[in-house]
């Protein structure tokens, strides 16, 4: 569906992209996943034509869009929802799912294409008469979205989405992202939460403008190369502190009541934490690395080349 190719891209003399290559496949839902200022929406907008990249090609469905400007590639199939809702506060829900329909292929047939996408949304077609500046975070980024859908997209760009809005808003717009994937539509979401990252078919997590790792999640925790003891007890914080200072052991981060100690070289690892093993009053076992494990590697070894 999309596929993007050695993306450099440039503020003045400051690089935000370096060389980034990926592609997303049709009907899935492919997470961009990495810290704020990262190079997520850089990424996005260079997707959808509002940024220029110094070198590489975008290809949507086999065709080059790099260098169309970005009502062209609205034209090929491809839709954006920026980070920055850009609603009309003081017109309806309703007015401004019309005024989305500025695209020929919407015009010619606004009021079906309205009709279903109403159908999409129940409890928004609830919410016609309402000024747009009334809703919720939530409702704004439900409108936005049904907007980009008058065009019928084939792929969506969502920035961001669901930044600022409360879990069970979160919950239920992810269920409407994936219902459109049923129907075939390609979504691509930049976020930076690791359960919205976990939902998705593919994931590909970028920092300081590279991407380090792409794939299944699997396929991520996989590249990570480690291996996880957890270890549950009293008197976390200090054991956290003595465990942090062995060699062998990569990283130590808190997951709620537990810890989790990782290293690339099992052997190593228990080498290291053998002297804490036999002490009472904790509890250790092997675990499975998950995700969030796997980004914290590839943050600390992105760190350590800055």
């Amino acid at each position: 569906m999309l596929e993007a190719q050695g993306l450099n891209v440039l503020y003045g003399d400051y690089q935000i992209l370096w060389d980034v290559s990926f592609r997303a496949p049709e009907g899935e839902v492919i997470a961009i996943l990495g810290p704020n200022g990262s190079g997520k929406s850089t990424l996005m907008n260079t997707l959808s034509g509002l940024l220029r990249s110094r070198t590489g090609a975008i290809s949507f469905r086999g065709a080059r869009i790099d260098g169309l400007p970005p009502h062209k590639i609205v034209g090929q199939g491809l839709a954006h929802v920026l980070e920055r809702r850009r609603l009309f506060p003081y017109l309806t829900v309703r007015e401004n799912l019309l005024l989305g329909a500025y695209h020929p292929s919407a015009k010619a047939r606004r009021q079906e294409t309205l009709a279903d996408v109403e159908a999409l949304f129940p409890r928004l077609r609830e919410r016609r008469a309402q000024l747009a500046g009334t809703l919720s975070g939530g409702w704004k980024q439900r409108l936005a979205l049904a907007a980009c859908l008058i065009h019928e997209p084939e792929l969506l760009l969502l920035d961001e989405p669901t930044a600022g809005v409360d879990p069970k808003a979160r919950r239920e717009f992810w269920d409407e992202i994936h219902d459109l994937a049923a129907r075939g539509i390609t979504v691509l979401v930049s976020t930076h939460y690791m359960d919205e990252a976990e939902r998705c078919h593919r994931l590909a997590y970028i920092a300081y403008g590279k991407l380090l790792a792409q794939g299944t999640a699997d396929e991520i925790v996989s590249q990570s190369a480690l291996h996880t003891w957890q270890v549950t007890g009293g008197d976390l914080g200090p054991l956290a502190r003595e465990l942090r200072a062995q060699a062998g052991i990569d990283m130590v981060t808190a997951f709620g009541a537990s810890l989790h100690a990782s290293g690339t070289d099992p052997a190593r690892l228990e080498r290291a934490i053998a002297p804490w093993r036999d002490r009472a009053g904790r509890e250790w076992r092997r675990v499975a690395p998950g995700l969030e494990d796997a980004f914290i590697r590839f943050m600390r070894e992105t760190d350590e080349l800055q």
